[in-house]
């Protein structure tokens, strides 16, 4: 039976860990480390994840190892479940065609709510898919704490955490199924090198040196007395985390069930609801409420029970674990060849037998006798085999080498080749070179920062953005790369005795393991090749920018570029993420840097991987100079995309500030008294960083800081509560229960919080998405004003506290023509983001979070920005503990009154007081301003009408139309006074995606394409008829009209169009 193991990934910025794919043709085994920007490289390989059974973690439990789980299982137990209902969707079609009956086998059942039915599907035989983690102490607990925001249905998740010693001379396998065998080995580092490497050790009493004697043997049988009893409490708080666990991918609760309780026993917050007995409709209860002071009357309500995982308020404590995790694997054995000659003169007869024999079964002979396997097989094959070490540091490397299993014949038998994962300056340990040297009959394969290059892994993604330099260098960086290695196997070696045979991992590098191991470099994905990006620009898209370029440097276009009024115009908007939902090609998840000269840095969102796209945007040096400055970190709600890269942020932000080698004194961590007697004083007294967000991404910080210390005692968790719709100045923050803010009635509190994070004001707003969802405005010292809207549908409170924003953030999930999708998802469309910057009064409009069925432009056709509805959102706190913050929980719009409607409120009632300027109109200019001759070729200068975009403009007033707007992209990097150019150049980008390649230098695989690929490949079909990835068919009043998306919207002498910028 074949069998591979392949490398997925080597360290680089965009995958800062090590991770392998062991293939069976039944199973898949990930193996290594689960880093952030694991996913998105799997997407670019076309690697798919459906038959992946198993995950193997190695090294140490944190994040840089295990920052890509938890997307990782979200994505495969979609993957699981779609593949499970496909199958059973199969078997149903199968019993049609059998003339079987009913396709579904259904019951009905009735609805709670409303009365609604609802129809379920009854699965005779339910697939139930499942994902086993092997791996280090605390991986439970990691997993634990993100079950405020993880909620998947019918894909139980195990996790085996190996914390050895099995104890046995004969070394046993640790863990086996029917394709291989797992010897686990736990290295633990050496203390007193690792005391050395950051702090003198401690000198060692007497009481260290003294045995055990008559006179404290019962203190010794206390201490183990108590031992049992931690170990008991260990076990039952797994069994606790266990147990979150499985209510987090198992669990059969269900948001939408009801259950009749006495109204005495409700535990309080809860929303409660009433049958009328008249319709029997069910009603929101409104009477006295548990815990009020009016008395309760007598009756049942219907409440919905609370989500299991939301019962765990705490997790059980838990403490770092300093224990790397290594493994050697094998395949079973392999019985010997059949010899039927042998058979044969046993006297067993040609037949059925010999199939049993073959298949290692004993048998009767003719003449009664028994025949055994090894009789009539040849020699039996050892499975092949390799091991994969992880050595975080130089004090894992000596325990590391004396393992009993290198000098076991049972164990290592077969075992040809090592991976080595190690840290940083580990390649060069002189006993780990010994080492190799002394196993030189295998191969040795090293993967680290020191000896694999930092190529660019997403190849699609960074081919884009090369092409985008090309038509505009000040916007669109060259991602930062390098493609030579630190350092060579002959560099590494300390004398020439010892020099060691090894090759660096790369990309794509396997390692064959039946039926015999050998490693394979033809499998090598080669480094995106930048020439030959260069080499297939398209020409007339350079043309067109350099013609865009020469009219931008006009005098009368620099005039009016200087004659803009902006607050912080040198303010730069980093993009590090721009798409929804999960990561693609092309996008990443949600992230956004913002830079304020002379107010410091802000991170809004920090999805995963946030910290490779920064270190793809900026060199090594910059990047420092950026986490120094990084004063604060706002999450807009608890939505993975959205958050699970802010750890390793955090962690980078506390190296660069306090040093990689920084041990705090115990004695010097700032107790809970202190910081709430004087909050000011600790906020100035260290440098800190600001973490601005809902309660419950706080928690889950202080839950995860138990793992390991990632910086978490040098934050300011700030718990926001949104302003009061109507009263933008009612913001309230606390920090660990103490109240702080920017206006609060101490004025040394409010001058510490502005000069520790750089603002002078910070507004927050419910919005219509999941709960404890916030839009922000921050303000600086220099009236600057940027808002953000995370994800949310158009919210009246939002445009309330943004309103007169220098710059605007807003999501545009999706185009105009998915409205509905919009609405069921509660996210905005481009239209709709364009009406709440103009109901806002913004300045400057840039657009994100775009679907990832727009893998390279979003779709802009035929927006307007006026027919919208503001919506409101309730504080939603008194449903806090109903459920997960997931998009299977939608919450209930309300209006401000608290009744449950849909708002029909229209975006003209807000407009009149906003003043608006003519839209042809590139920047604010007094003078005559002489016609400027366009660039652009005729064709790009005509536009088709639509219905929608005359709409708009057959109003005398035309609302918005000196707002300035851009599309945002990965990697782009905008001043404030730039935003205004961005619409020039899109004519060039319109060119150049409609002539660039489709393939970006991807590996081509064999498996079957990945859900991004095939997405992407739909897209492309759907787009084709309209003349390019960018064009669309529509149908207008019986007269067919071919419209491109964007062609004609940027001519500054058009007149009544929509001013959209790419």
């Amino acid at each position: 039976m074949k069998s591979n193991i392949q490398f997925l990934t080597t360290p680089t910025a965009d995958t800062p860990g090590t991770s392998l794919l062991l293939h069976f043709d039944s199973k898949r085994y990930i193996i290594g480390n689960v880093h952030e920007g694991l996913q998105r490289s799997l997407i670019q390989r076309g690697k798919r994840l459906n038959k992946v059974t198993d995950i193997f973690l190695t090294g140490k439990t944190e994040w840089k190892n295990t920052g890509g789980l938890i997307g990782m299982i979200l994505t495969l137990a979609d993957t699981l479940h779609s593949a499970a209902a496909s199958v059973a969707e199969n078997a149903k079609l199968s019993k049609v065609k059998r003339g079987s009956g009913d396709p579904l086998s259904t019951k009905v059942s009735k609805g709670e709510v409303g009365g609604q039915e609802k129809i379920q599907d009854e699965p005779s035989k339910p697939i139930t898919p499942a994902l086993t983690i092997h791996g280090n102490a605390n991986v439970t607990h990691t997993l634990a704490t993100a079950r405020r925001f993880v909620f998947r249905k019918g894909t139980p998740v195990d996790v085996n955490e190996i914390h050895e010693e099995r104890g046995t001379k004969k070394l046993e396998p640790t863990w086996s199924d029917e394709n291989i065998q797992v010897w686990a080995m736990s290295v633990e580092p050496d203390t007193a090198l690792m005391q050395s490497n950051s702090q003198p050790p401690r000198k060692r009493s007497f009481d260290d040196f003294m045995e055990v004697s008559p006179d404290n043997e019962h203190s010794s049988n206390m201490d183990r007395s108590e031992d049992a009893n931690m170990a008991e409490q260990e076990f039952r708080d797994q069994q606790i985390r266990k147990g979150v666990i499985s209510h987090m991918f198992n669990s059969d609760w269900r948001l939408d069930a009801l259950f009749e309780t006495p109204l005495e026993e409700v535990n309080m917050p809860a929303t409660l609801f009433v049958r009328n007995p008249e319709t029997r409709k069910i009603e929101k209860y409104s009477g006295p409420m548990p815990g009020g002071i009016e008395p309760l009357p007598k009756i049942d309500v219907l409440v919905r029970r609370p989500w299991p995982g939301a019962m765990i308020a705490h997790l059980p404590p838990t403490k770092p674990s300093s224990t790397a995790l290594s493994y050697i694997i094998r395949n079973h054995p392999q019985r010997g060849k059949f010899q039927p000659q042998k058979a044969i003169a046993l006297g067993v007869p040609k037949g059925p037998l010999f199939s049993e024999l073959t298949s290692g079964k004993s048998v009767t002979s003719k003449d009664g006798k028994t025949v055994l396997p090894e009789q009539v097989l040849g020699p039996t094959k050892p499975g092949g085999g390799l091991a994969v070490v992880e050595l975080p540091s130089d004090a894992y490397v000596q325990n590391l080498v004396i393992r009993e299993e290198w000098k076991v014949s049972s164990v290592m038998e077969g075992v040809e080749a090592i991976v080595w994962i190690l840290g940083p300056g580990v390649i060069t340990n002189q006993t780990l070179q010994d080492f190799m040297a002394e196993m030189s009959h295998v191969k040795h394969i090293v993967s680290s920062e020191d000896c694999c290059s930092n190529y660019l892994s997403l190849d699609s993604a960074a081919a884009a953005e090369i092409r985008l330099h090309q038509i505009d260098s000040e916007r669109y960086p060259i991602p930062v790369h390098n493609n030579q290695p630190a350092l060579t196997p002959q560099d590494s070696s300390h004398e020439a005795k010892t020099v060691s045979q090894w090759v660096p991992a790369q990309r794509g590098l396997q390692i064959q393991l039946e039926p015999a191991v050998i490693v394979q470099e033809n499998c090598v994905v080669p480094p995106l090749d930048t020439a030959k990006v260069l080499q297939e620009m398209p020409k007339d898209a350079l043309h067109l920018a350099n013609a865009i370029k020469h009219e931008l440097s006009s005098e009368i276009m620099q005039r009016k570029y200087r004659a803009q009024n902006l607050p912080s115009p040198n303010s730069e908007i980093i993009f590090l993420g721009t798409g929804s939902a999960l990561p693609s090609k092309y996008r990443n998840v949600s992230g956004t840097l913002l830079r304020v000269p002379g107010s410091g840095s802000y991170l809004f969102d920090a999805g995963e991987n946030t910290l490779g796209q920064l270190s793809r945007v900026y060199s090594q040096a910059e990047l420092l100079e950026v986490l120094r400055d990084l004063k604060m970190i706002w999450i807009s709600h608890l939505h993975a995309d959205h958050h699970l890269g802010i750890t390793s942020v955090i962690k980078a932000w506390y190296k660069a500030v306090y040093g990689n080698d920084y041990v705090q004194d115990e004695s010097a961590k700032v107790s809970l008294t202190e910081q709430l007697m004087d909050p000011a004083k600790i906020m100035l007294e260290q440098q800190r960083l600001f973490i601005a967000s809902d309660e419950k991404m706080n928690r889950w910080l202080a839950e995860y800081a138990s793992v390991e210390d990632f910086g978490f005692d040098k934050l300011v968790t700030l718990n926001i509560w949104a302003a009061k719709p109507g009263k933008s100045d009612t913001t309230r923050m606390e920090w660990n229960g103490a109240p702080v803010g920017f206006d609060t009635i101490h004025p040394r509190l409010n001058q510490a919080m502005r000069k520790a994070t750089g603002l002078v004001k910070l507004a927050a707003a419910n919005v219509p998405h999941c709960h404890g969802s916030k839009g922000v405005a921050v303000t600086f010292p220099s009236g600057f004003k940027f808002a953000y809207s995370g994800d949310c549908r158009p919210s009246r409170s939002f445009t309330e506290i943004g309103q007169g924003a220098t710059v605007l953030l807003h999501e545009a999930t999706f185009d105009d023509e998915l409205r509905g999708d919009a609405q069921a998802k509660l996210h905005s469309t481009t239209s709709e983001a364009i009406g709440v910057g103009i109901a806002m009064g913004a300045k400057r409009l840039l657009l994100t979070h775009f679907s990832q069925r727009y893998q390279k432009l979003p779709v802009m056709d035929g927006i307007s920005g006026q027919d919208l509805e503001l919506e409101d959102e309730k504080d939603t706190s008194a449903e806090d503990s109903m459920g997960p913050v997931d998009a299977s929980e939608q919450p209930v719009r309300y209006k401000s009154m608290g009744e449950m409607v849909e708002d029909d409120s229209s975006l003209s009632d807000l407009l009149a007081p906003i003043p608006r300027k003519p839209i042809g109109q590139m920047f604010e200019d007094k003078s005559s301003g002489a016609d400027i001759v366009s660039p652009y070729p005729p064709e790009a200068n005509s536009r088709p009408s639509s219905p929608r975009i005359s709409r708009v403009y057959n109003t005398q007033r035309k609302p918005g139309e000196d707002m300035k707007i851009g599309v945002a992209f990965d990697y782009m990097r905008v001043k404030v006074k730039d935003i205004a150019l961005l619409e020039k150049f899109t004519p060039a980008l319109l060119k150049l995606y409609d002539q660039s390649p489709e393939d970006d230098g991807d590996a081509k695989s064999d498996e079957v394409e990945s859900a991004g690929a095939r997405n992407e490949r739909i897209n492309r079909e759907k787009t084709k008829i309209g003349g390019g990835k960018m064009g669309r068919v529509r149908q207008s009043e019986g007269e067919r009209t071919a419209v491109r998306e964007g062609v004609g919207l940027f001519d500054d002498q058009a007149k009544g169009e929509d001013r959209l910028a790419a």
